[in-house]
């Protein structure tokens, strides 16, 4: 039995208060993470947007130096030429001047740059005011000053001066475009670092946390999943190592619990299902019990007895009055236990729980130390158990349609948890499956009983003495629960030293089986005493079985069996035999050879309208016919070829020496490992020859004259065998039967005389078919006296058709001196 305990409920501390505080931390980690990365951002973006600031103003001082110059070459060119198409590019020049260097002052990215714009600014204005207006104003007019060298060389100075101008606004914007970008590239390398090292700090953030989930909560639900897979396959062993951390913990408590409950039920479930399928296959009251005791035992309890009373155990009606039981079944986890043994007789009052409302129900007991006055089976040894270490029990009623039949008791040692309230559900469904099956074998008990003294008073009880053949047989009854059969066999003596041997078997099993055997077996020995031939005699007993149930509403099917019929003729040496659906016998021939009877069997009795067929045999003396049933040679794992087969072999197997009952019994034993499935019934016959000098045999002719002859040679045989005290009764008898024979019979008419061990046989056969029947005579009447003699004078007389007509023999007892008896044993028909 398996340990009960608790599992420990972990302390509560909150996962997903944890899970909550982690995920923000990690939220407000990461959201850290991503402002660094845009405040770098930004500001690149702002170091980007100030070296793009430097490019609009390099490309507008290129502007305004273009104009300067489009507006110097414009001059020059008109000074040169007094061509007006010149002062156009000029005038245009002039026009976009003062903006354009008004813009390049905008645009100026620094204070010191836009310093240098305004002096450019200063300066061009200062060239198209100063010098290059008025210059064109005197080459309009005409002035040669306007064409002079001094004024050249100013326009040449001016022009230097915006050249250099120029030169330094371009050089310092430059450097302060390449200082910005400088700059820029390494914001741009600071926020590559920066944002690789966020990125990096938030992937180890994420992996950390979901580490963390997976440890805490990913991997104990696979856990779970995995014990409950287990769990769901059968494995009710299955238990989840508890953590005792937060929810989870909760959930592999929660788990275990229902584990451990399902494990309960399923044992529970499982000792109720074994005990139902393991208590009562065998229809015995002992070893149900026994059954019982083994499926309790250790799973249930570790000993348990079981008391029935005495009239259960033999199949009769339980009283509930009994005061002593029996005890028929104990076992335990030991074989030293202090609890009487199987076959004592037990002293008991009500059981505990017999008077309680509704009905008989189990008690239980807790813990014997502290209950001295509990009543029990065994209380009387209370401290003898109690020293042994039994420490709890429970007493269940094994009840039956509400009658008491016993008690059963679960005991428990120290060694085991003590019994429960809960315990007696599962001890009231044992007993109760226990009654059950233990009713059902009382009841089969009882039938089986009735059955069987019902087959041994149908059965012969002492088979006669043959002098025509020695014989054994054995019957074994199943022992199934089907009950026994109707298988019987017979050995019937017949008119002239013959014999007939019988094997039957009737269809089903029981008490209805029975009586049909019996009623066939004495249609058998009726149809037999009027000495008709095997295959006539099968016919006569296949109507039989026809009308056997007549008005009783079966059909004639139902009630069929087979039947094997052989008469054995020792003067002769001639065996008749015919079957109905019975399998054919063995012949063993003296030296030993086992050969299967020719012939074929005919229909099962109870068909009708199928002819039957006779199959006569020579057998020598000393061969052994072998007559047997079905349930010798089949079975359901045996087939009936093999069987025949085995049977053969057995048979052959017999020494010269080995008696006919060592023979039956080492056949049997060889074919039958078990408990037989159906009735099994052998019959071994030997035969014998009747020498020719005990056998005399006349041909009387049909004149009234050789009445007196065949007198003198009866006389004459009987003196020759010294049977001179039935020499008077014998002539009066011949001379009544040849008399009868050649006055109302008809040739040939034949005079045989038999000498047997213990009888003298007369037979007297004509031609006639007619039989004689006996009747009294009136005083007057000249006739009708010969078959009343005859029946007074002898032991017992009958007549019987022949192929060739009729046969009137009647039988006389040897005196006892010259009688010659074989004592022969008997044998009980029913050997288990």
């Amino acid at each position: 039995m398996q340990r009960r305990g608790r599992t420990r409920t972990p302390p509560h501390r909150g996962l997903v208060p944890l899970t909550a505080v982690a995920g923000g931390l990690l939220a407000v980690l990461i959201g850290l993470v991503f402002l660094v990365l845009v405040l770098a951002i930004q500001d690149a973006r702002h170091s980007l947007l100030s070296a793009r600031s430097g490019r609009p103003a390099l490309t507008q001082v290129g502007v305004v130096q273009g104009t300067v110059f489009d507006m110097e070459s414009g001059q020059r060119s008109y000074v040169i030429t007094r061509q007006d198409e010149f002062l156009k590019p000029w005038q245009a020049a002039r026009t976009a001047f003062p903006p354009q260097a008004q813009r390049l002052v905008d645009v100026s990215t620094s204070p010191a740059q836009r310093q240098l714009a305004e002096q450019i600014q200063r300066a061009g204005q200062s060239f198209v005011d100063d010098y290059s207006v008025p210059l064109v104003a005197e080459a309009r007019r005409g002035d040669p000053d306007a064409s002079s060298t001094a004024r050249t060389l100013e326009g040449k100075q001016r022009l230097d001066t915006l050249r250099d101008q120029f030169s330094r606004y371009l050089k310092a914007e430059r450097a302060s475009i390449d200082q910005r970008e400088n700059a820029l590239e390494g914001r741009m390398r600071s926020l590559t670092i920066a944002a690789s090292a966020g990125v990096g700090v938030a992937v180890l953030l994420i992996v950390a946390y979901g580490a963390y989930v997976t440890r805490v909560i990913v991997w104990p639900v696979r856990r779970m999943a995995r014990f409950a897979t287990r769990l769901a396959a059968g494995d009710l062993g299955a238990r989840v190592p508890p953590s005792g951390r937060w929810e989870i913990g909760q959930l592999e408590t929660a788990f275990n619990t229902m584990a451990g409950s399902l494990e309960k039920s399923h044992r529970r479930l499982r000792l109720l299902y074994d005990a139902g399928t393991a208590v009562g296959n065998t229809l015995d009251v002992g070893r149900t019990a026994d059954e019982l005791v083994r499926v309790a035992v250790p799973r249930f309890a570790d000993f348990v007895t079981v008391d029935l009373e005495e009239p259960v155990l033999s199949g009769g009606e339980p009283t509930a009055a009994e005061t002593v039981l029996r005890r028929v079944a104990r076992g335990g986890i030991r074989d030293d236990s202090p609890l009487d043994p199987v076959g004592a007789l037990i002293a008991v009052s009500p059981p505990p729980g017999a008077g309680r409302p509704g009905g008989p129900g189990a008690a239980f007991v807790a813990d014997l130390r502290g209950t001295r006055n509990a009543r029990f089976p065994d209380a009387r040894h209370l401290d003898r158990l109690l020293d042994y270490g039994l420490r709890s029990l429970i007493t269940a009623p094994l009840s039956a349609q509400g009658v008491l039949m016993g008690v059963i008791v679960f005991w428990r040692t120290r060694d085991s948890p003590p019994f429960e309230k809960d315990d007696l559900s599962d001890a009231e469904e044992l007993a109760a499956k226990a009654a059950t099956a233990i009713d059902n074998a009382r009841r089969f008990t009882r039938e089986r009983e009735t059955a069987l003294a019902l087959q041994r008073s149908l059965l012969p009880q002492v088979m006669p003495d043959c002098p025509s053949v020695d014989f054994a047989y054995r019957y074994l009854p199943t022992g199934t629960r089907a009950g026994v059969g109707g298988d019987w066999l017979d050995v019937i003596p017949l008119s002239g030293t013959r014999v007939a041997l019988v094997v039957g078997d009737v269809v089903g099993h029981g008490i209805q089986a029975s009586a049909t055997m019996g009623r066939l077996r004495t249609a058998v020995r009726t149809l037999a005493d009027v000495d008709l031939p095997p295959d006539e005699l099968l016919t006569h007993l296949d109507d039989l079985v026809l009308h056997l149930d007549d008005g009783a509403g079966e059909q004639a099917g139902e009630v069929g069996s087979t039947c094997l019929y052989a008469v054995y003729d020792p003067i002769s040496g001639r065996c008749s035999l015919a079957s109905a659906g019975h399998p054919l016998p063995f012949v063993i021939t003296p030296h030993g050879a086992v050969e299967a009877a020719p012939g074929e069997a005919g229909p099962p009795l109870g068909l009708g309208g199928l002819p039957f067929e006779t199959t006569d045999l020579d057998l020598a003396a000393g061969s052994t016919l072998a007559l047997f049933s079905n349930g010798l040679v089949h079975s359901r794992n045996l087939d009936l070829s093999h069987g025949l087969e085995r049977l053969r072999g057995a048979l052959a197997a017999s020494g010269e020496r080995e008696s006919l009952e060592a023979a039956c019994d080492r056949v049997v034993t060889s074919l039958r490992t078990g408990e037989p499935a159906d009735d099994v019934t052998l019959l071994l016959a030997r035969t014998r020859a009747l020498p020719c000098d005990q056998v005399a045999t006349w041909e009387v002719p049909a004149d009234p004259e050789h009445v007196a002859r065949a007198r003198t040679l009866t006389t004459g045989q009987l003196d020759a065998w010294k049977l001179d005290e039935l020499s008077f009764t014998t002539e009066l008898v011949v001379s009544e039967l040849v008399t009868n024979a050649i006055r109302y019979g008809g040739s040939p008419i034949q005079l045989r005389l038999i000498r047997d061990t213990t009888m003298l046989i007369c037979e007297v056969s004509d031609g006639s078919s007619t039989a004689p029947h006996l009747r009294r005579a009136r005083v007057f009447d000249e006739g009708g006296r010969g078959l009343l003699l005859v029946a007074q004078l002898t032991r017992r007389w009958g007549t019987r058709q022949t192929s060739a007509g009729k046969t009137i023999w009647c039988e006389q007892a040897l005196p006892v001196t010259d009688a010659t008896t074989r004592p022969r044993g008997s044998v009980d028909w029913c050997r288990e």
